[in-house]
């Protein structure tokens, strides 16, 4: 997928003004009751659906929703749960090493900081920027193969990576839209937007998208 020239701010304005007036506080889709539970969502989402995970998880947080829980169940007993989700014995493997690590280094609470985020096994820049994001109420911006398309389709923020796009977006998304600008990408990108036949026809910012790939 070639990128398209980025949009001018104007317009970039205009993007984020009709996503907000179409869905103000969009939400989400990975089930969670606390940032724990998040973090583990989101750790269990990479290469997986949500629906699949939430699928997984209901079950999972259950019975163990905090680290020594989730420690006491321990790997087999979590990959019991989790078994549908691809990578299951990696992810398994993970969350039982960050939930020791919460409980050893950070009194059993997830951290507010990226870099003690990522310091947690199996926890990349996207899982610390979604957990920033979604509990902290950070203006983080998580790119994920939705958000890096949109960005890219769009104009909104090229990039020739997900760092690149990154801090492309934190660049040049108006402050007022930081919170809440990557759940309206994803979500575009989710159900608009989508990698093979894009519903241009649908798309609330057809007429400011400048991608050569419309289908309308």
């Amino acid at each position: 997928m070639s990128a398209s020239p980025p949009l001018p701010h104007a317009r970039i304005r205009e993007v984020f003004a009709r996503f907000q007036a179409a869905n103000p506080e969009p939400k989400g889709e990975l089930e969670h009751t606390s940032a724990f539970t998040l973090l583990v969502a989101v750790a269990l989402s990479a290469q997986a659906t949500d629906a699949g995970v939430n699928k997984a998880t209901r079950g999972l947080f259950a019975v163990a929703d905090t680290p020594e829980k989730m420690l006491a169940l321990g790997e087999e007993g979590l990959i019991a749960h989790i078994r549908t989700i691809g990578l299951f014995r990696n992810k398994a493997r993970n969350v039982i090493a960050l939930s020791r690590r919460l409980i050893e280094d950070f009194d059993g609470q997830v951290p507010s900081s990226r870099a003690a985020l990522e310091s947690l096994p199996g926890v990349g820049r996207k899982t610390a920027n979604v957990v920033l994001n979604m509990w902290f109420h950070h203006p983080a911006q998580a790119v994920d193969t939705h958000v890096f398309r949109v960005a890219n389709r769009t104009g909104i923020a090229p990039g020739r990576d997900v760092l690149a796009v990154e801090r492309a977006l934190e660049d040049r998304i108006p402050v007022e839209f930081q919170r809440h600008a990557h759940h309206w990408l994803i979500l575009h990108g989710r159900y608009i937007c989508t990698a093979r036949a894009p519903r241009c026809a649908a798309c609330p910012i057809a007429d400011i998208c400048q991608s050569e790939e419309k289908t309308a």
